[in-house]
């Protein structure tokens, strides 16, 4: 009980930030739209097992070095931002190329090689997506360290981070079933080419809305 309230306090924003369309959520929707409910669960557990890399580097102190060095938080962004790039050109470079009939081939032999390999490939997108996003970066700097005492044991610390991966987990796996609802998905999947270049679109945007945000003294 006696850190309830910090908990309290923490796990509302933490679930207001998430919830809140970022990085995360456009690779899990392109994701769950391209390959499936499976695959988007699969993708959601990597987004959520990759807070676990924002909470240790807080945990050990590592976040007060990015936090309170410019050149050192650039260089995470500059990451970030490059990854988010890599993502949309990939979706929009192997849409653009190719013709509806094309497409079709590939998607039914991606379906297929998917028993094999993508339920790594899923679960390691989606790692990579949250551990670094921007978002969740700038959240574990500025909210985390603000909220949770200097004072509140490491233990204490360490089951917020694992109920704050619980959560993100969750959250998008909800959002992977959602997107895969038979009307939904059957939907994207009529226009999927237009939709797989709109979200690479969305996510280099999104990278280079990370870049201008730099800030140099």
């Amino acid at each position: 009980m006696l850190y309830l309230h910090e908990f309290l306090l923490l796990a509302t924003i933490h679930f207001l930030a998430v919830v809140a369309p970022g990085p995360d959520f456009a690779v899990v929707v392109q994701q769950s739209i391209s390959w499936g409910r499976r695959i988007g669960a699969i993708t959601a557990l990597g987004i959520g097992i990759g807070i676990s890399v924002h909470v240790l580097y807080t945990i050990l102190g590592f976040g007060l070095l990015i936090q309170t060095n410019e050149l050192v938080f650039n260089i995470v962004k500059t990451i970030s931002a490059f990854y988010l790039i890599y993502l949309g050109f990939i979706l929009i470079k192997n849409n653009i190329k190719k013709s509806h009939v094309e497409r079709n081939e590939i998607f039914t032999q991606s379906v297929n090689d998917q028993k094999i390999q993508s339920a790594k490939s899923a679960f390691l997108k989606g790692f990579i997506t949250n551990a670094t996003n921007p978002k969740a970066t700038i959240f574990f700097l500025g909210v985390f360290t603000t909220i949770v005492s200097q004072t509140t044991p490491i233990h204490i610390q360490l089951l917020y981070g694992i109920w704050m991966c619980f959560v993100n987990a969750t959250w998008f796996v909800v959002v992977a079933y959602l997107f895969t609802t038979q009307k939904v998905r059957k939907s994207f999947l009529q226009k999927k080419k237009w939709f797989e270049i709109f979200m690479g679109v969305v996510l280099i945007l999104l990278a280079f809305r990370l870049i201008i945000s730099f800030k140099f003294s």
